[in-house]
């Protein structure tokens, strides 16, 4: 797995977002944001996350979709749970996913992360193989961008917490160390 100077996956699917801008100047990513998505909540596969993060989420697909159409959100990149991945941001640009947030009193995260989305939910066990593409990513990250070599990787909770819950109970924080190696 490799990025190349543009900041993409060589591996991955790209859909490109609009839902993306610059980095403040002189800004790289120094923590790395795991998220967990579904769509509609609780269901698995098909386009949706993919139009989500593309602005072409139709209102009338689902109930759920008229509640947050309009939204303009992005992610860096989705592991779906057969481990296909998709980038929507490169790297080097910054990706609309953390919203209101902070992590160790420094506000906007976005401007200082990369935003992973795991294909789940708080109340689903994520697969094998998201864990596995996932320390795989994150390794390359840590190598790819000096910033990144010892940076925390935290959870969407930890950032906005009492407004956001991902990646979830039943994402095993102790499983990701293990295929890190720490």
């Amino acid at each position: 797995m490799d990025i190349d100077t543009t900041g993409w996956l060589d591996i991955a699917t790209r859909v490109p977002s609009p839902n993306q801008d610059k980095r403040p100047p002189g800004v790289m990513p120094e923590i790395i944001v795991v998220h967990a998505i579904s769509l509609p909540p609780g269901e698995f596969g098909g386009p949706w996350i993919d139009r989500l993060f593309t602005n072409t989420l139709p209102a009338e697909g689902h109930p759920f979709f008229a509640e947050i159409q309009g939204l303009t959100v992005s992610a860096h990149v989705l592991i779906r749970r057969d481990g296909e991945t998709v980038q929507y941001v490169p790297f080097l640009q910054r990706a609309w996913h953390a919203g209101v947030s902070s992590f160790r009193g420094r506000e906007r995260c976005n401007d200082f992360s990369i935003g992973i989305e795991l294909e789940g939910s708080d109340v689903h066990p994520f697969t094998g193989v998201q864990y596995e593409r996932l320390a795989q990513l994150i390794t390359a990250l840590k190598k790819t961008y000096p910033g990144l070599a010892n940076a925390p990787v935290v959870g969407h909770a930890d950032i906005a917490p009492g407004r956001k819950t991902d990646p979830g109970p039943c994402f095993e924080w102790s499983r990701l160390q293990v295929l890190l190696g720490a």
